[in-house]
């Protein structure tokens, strides 16, 4: 494909985290605004302090809109903590900690759901707000909660198993729900999409609770001309968070290999980093060796690039 066809490719991101946050936003410095739609995990949403947050939302809209803390990936830059230092000096529940910044962010999705928008219209609207131009949706506009069921038998709500208890109780497995349903504008998407591009986010509860999602799955096993994954492992270590120590107590090798084994037949191509050696494909599925990992948005865009051409070269 020649690069003015590539660029005419629609293009749907499924994102969650730091990592799919950074590789949306490196789509979104080489795409039309038009051809690229991020599909967000909405697994790890959750009431607090009477708020409706959303991490990995706000995640990917504070990068496209170029106000993300540059040290942390996530979070607003430049921002205080007076209110949430207020809250824990009162004795309030302040083990997830709201930036003053931040918290204009929540009171507003709260307010406008509170009134009787959508997810998907509120997250339009505060897009919008930070001169964001590609479509950003949730992957539903119901709750989805995912749940953390530790060795101990334990169920913990995905933040406080992340955040209060900062992901050490050993995994046994990942509860998603049964119900849960994607909007018109999330089917709408996957339906016109040339190449679905599946992020280098925690393939457990970033990327498997939007495949969860009805129909999602089904529509990326009929519908895309070419499915691609980015592995969120690198030499055997997870970039950020806990997806490597995740593997190890479900019974996997964190490795890319293992990323992709457990995408399986959905994806017909795999990124795998060049810091990995000796990775073979398997079962027909199309491998790229690059350097994945995204230390600036010049390499978020370089990575996007490649990304794209290698999908390309797959679409034919």
């Amino acid at each position: 494909m020649t690069a003015y066809d590539l660029l005419s490719l629609n293009v749907v991101c499924l994102a969650g985290g730091v990592g799919g946050a950074k590789l949306a936003d490196g789509l979104a410095r080489v795409l039309p605004p038009e051809n690229l739609t991020v599909i967000v995990n909405t697994g790890d949403d959750f009431r607090h302090l009477g708020l409706t947050i959303c991490p990995d939302l706000d995640t990917v809209m504070y990068t496209l809109g170029g106000v993300a803390n540059p040290e942390t990936g996530w979070g607003r830059a430049g921002e205080s903590w007076r209110t949430m230092g207020e809250v824990g000096r009162l004795g309030g529940p302040d083990w997830f900690n709201l930036g003053d910044l931040d918290l204009a962010t929540h009171l507003t999705r709260t307010d406008g759901l509170d009134a009787g928008e959508t997810l998907t219209a509120v997250t339009r609207r505060l897009c919008a707000g930070f001169g964001i131009s590609p479509a950003v949706l949730p992957m539903s506009d119901q709750p989805a909660p995912t749940l953390i069921e530790t060795m101990t038998g334990e169920i913990l709500p995905f933040q406080v198993w992340f955040v209060r208890e900062r992901w050490q109780p050993a995994v046994r497995r990942v509860v998603l729900p049964e119900d849960a349903r994607a909007t018109t504008a999330v089917i709408r998407a996957l339906e016109a999409a040339d190449v679905v591009i599946i992020a280098p986010s925690n393939p457990f509860v970033s990327i498997e609770p939007i495949l969860n999602v009805y129909p999602i799955r089904a529509l990326l096993e009929d519908v895309p001309r070419a499915v691609v994954a980015v592995s969120p492992i690198i030499a055997g270590q997870a970039v950020k968070g806990p997806a490597a120590k995740m593997m190890s107590e479900m019974g996997m090798e964190p490795s890319a290999a293992a990323v992709a084994a457990c995408y399986g037949h959905l994806i017909d191509g795999f990124v795998y980093d060049s810091r990995d050696t000796g990775m073979t494909a398997e079962d027909g599925l199309a491998l790229l060796c690059a350097d994945t990992l995204m230390t600036g948005a010049a390499e978020r865009e370089r990575l996007a690039r490649e990304v794209l051409a290698f999908a390309g070269n797959l679409v034919g």
